[in-house]
């Protein structure tokens, strides 16, 4: 994500959300029993705090976004099991994941800490995009595009208007401390209503074991 954007963007000004009785599926990584992420993240926001058109993502929502797979209403709860169950049996054996978070990425719309190795990742992704596919008869996207495109990252916070990208940027750099985690499993979560309400339901989670238990 280079350059470095010299502008923020509202990131709800034209997008498209569900309404309160909607919900949207998603594939994610859940990092907020994490206290390691969770001291980096706190850190990162405390710096921004001065910041009051940053909409600070809660600690114990925070996560990486695997795979986008589309309207709850349309998966149903039969689907949603039928996909957890598929992805237990294509992670069934794969040992958890040792990634490093640290460098900063700056994008239009958000703050995010890149997560890394890609490669070493690929495997999740790959598991949820299988499972949608094989249950749901799409791929899913990442952010509306492609998975190929798809770039492991925390977000710490979102922009809520048009405002200068360079005192953010110069608030809090372009690294941090490097933290290790080990990911240890995949979620399947819907989030109902407006992304700024945080309304999260966890459907279920795939462990990854290297005894595949």
């Amino acid at each position: 994500m280079s350059p470095l954007p010299t502008q923020f963007t509202d990131r709800w000004a034209s997008r498209v959300e569900p309404g309160p009785d909607e919900g949207i599926v998603y594939w994610h990584v859940l990092l907020g029993h994490y206290p390691q992420v969770c001291a980096m993240v706190s850190a990162a926001q405390e710096r921004l705090a001065s910041f009051p058109r940053l909409h600070m993502t809660p600690r114990h929502w925070l996560h990486i976004t695997t795979l986008i797979v589309g309207s709850a209403d349309e998966i149903g709860d039969g689907r949603m099991q039928a996909m957890l169950a598929h992805a237990r049996q294509s992670l069934s054996g794969s040992a958890p994941i040792d990634a490093t978070i640290g460098r900063i990425l700056y994008h239009p719309e958000a703050v995010m800490l890149k997560v890394q190795p890609v490669d070493a990742l690929s495997p999740i992704l790959k598991a949820a995009q299988s499972a949608t596919r094989a249950v749901v008869g799409r791929d899913g996207t990442v952010n509306g595009g492609s998975t190929a495109s798809w770039t492991p990252h925390v977000t710490v916070c979102y922009s809520t208007a048009r405002q200068p990208a360079e005192p953010v940027i110069s608030a809090l750099g372009k690294e941090l401390p490097s933290c290790d985690i080990t990911i240890d499993a995949l979620s399947l979560v819907v989030q109902r209503g407006p992304e700024r309400l945080w309304d999260w339901h966890v459907i279920g989670s795939v462990s990854l074991t290297a005894d595949g238990a």
